[in-house]
């Protein structure tokens, strides 16, 4: 959070026409401290905040310059540049930011859950070494977001991340344990009680139930994406062709509208594959054609969303953001 406590001191004054001399004596310091505080070289002593606040009739967040709204948009943009740094794979760069960002907001829970999942070094693939060496901090924030975050997402993260710590630690048992009590199955997810909720066939229920086919999809396309990647058996060629080979077959049911949800699939699957390729030093005319397909169905798609509110709707999230 950003502190602008001196300019609002010198806007305040001017403002109401009070000399420095006039404040220093109102506060009970010297005319250089005002000066000071107002070119941003020292800042009050915490126990003049609620006299200055009076003094001027504002607001102590006022006072400091504390904006949420400007905060959140600061948070906003923060969110925007990690994802984009991320889909390109410029870990240190995104690492080195959410260490920054968690510094000026470390009482924001969404930036200490990106800034706890790049100090553990991802969501997959976690070395127990570097857990174990973080262990304290990790589990503090893990603390801190069970005890005062209200936003489930957050908090099953939080629980994600100690049953990670306990796996690291050797036990894995108390890891199992801890997911299957605290972590719903896939019955219990808000979308599969979210379609539950309306009666079916009302156009509530249809909406949701496209809805999730096209979440359950992109995860569907992520776990091939990573099978195939992840198949032992399989050359960098064999998994090139692989690749191609399942977005032939997605463009080939793409052109209908009732199929359209394809180009969906195809963009994440083709993007993922593409950079997966990518950092293994694939074949540069197979990555190109795969970013090729996957900004083609992205363009389709988000063209079919101009007239399919539920393709514009989950356009909104990182579904397809695959790691």
């Amino acid at each position: 959070m950003n502190i602008y406590i001196g300019a609002n001191i010198k806007r305040l004054r001017s403002e109401r026409q009070i000399t420095q001399e006039r404040l220093s004596a109102a506060m009970g310091v010297s005319c250089a401290a005002v000066s000071k505080w107002e070119r941003g070289e020292t800042l009050p002593d915490i126990s003049l905040l609620p006299l200055l606040a009076d003094y001027f009739a504002v607001s102590i967040d006022e006072l400091m310059g504390y904006d949420a709204a400007r905060n959140e948009e600061e948070i906003r943009r923060f969110i925007e540049e990690h994802s984009r740094l991320f889909r390109a794979g410029r870990k240190e760069e995104y690492t080195r930011l959410s260490q920054k960002v968690y510094g000026e907001y470390p009482n924001d829970y969404r930036v200490m859950n990106y800034y706890m999942w790049d100090k553990a070094g991802g969501y997959t693939d976690n070395a127990p070494e570097i857990l174990l060496a973080n262990k304290e901090e990790l589990l503090f924030l893990c603390q801190r977001t069970l005890e005062g975050c209200n936003n489930v997402f957050l908090r099953m993260d939080a629980v994600n991340m100690e049953g990670k710590i306990l796996h690291a630690e050797g036990k894995t048992e108390e890891a199992l344990e801890l997911y299957q009590k605290e972590i719903p199955n896939w019955y219990l997810t808000c979308g599969q009680k979210t379609e539950q909720l309306f009666a079916k066939g009302s156009p509530e229920h249809v909406r949701q139930l496209r809805f999730n086919m096209l979440e359950l999809g992109a995860f569907v396309m992520n776990k091939k994406c990573n099978e195939i990647w992840f198949c032992r058996r399989l050359s960098l060629k064999e998994k090139e062709k692989a690749a191609l080979e399942v977005c032939a077959g997605l463009e080939a049911l793409q052109g209908t509208d009732f199929f359209s949800e394809t180009d969906y699939y195809l963009k994440g699957f083709a993007e993922g594959m593409a950079r997966k390729l990518q950092n293994a030093g694939g074949d540069p005319h197979v990555i190109e054609r795969l970013r090729k397909m996957g900004e083609d169905a992205a363009a389709r798609f988000a063209n079919h969303g101009e007239k399919d509110p539920v393709a514009k709707e989950i356009l909104r999230y990182d579904f397809l953001d695959f790691p």
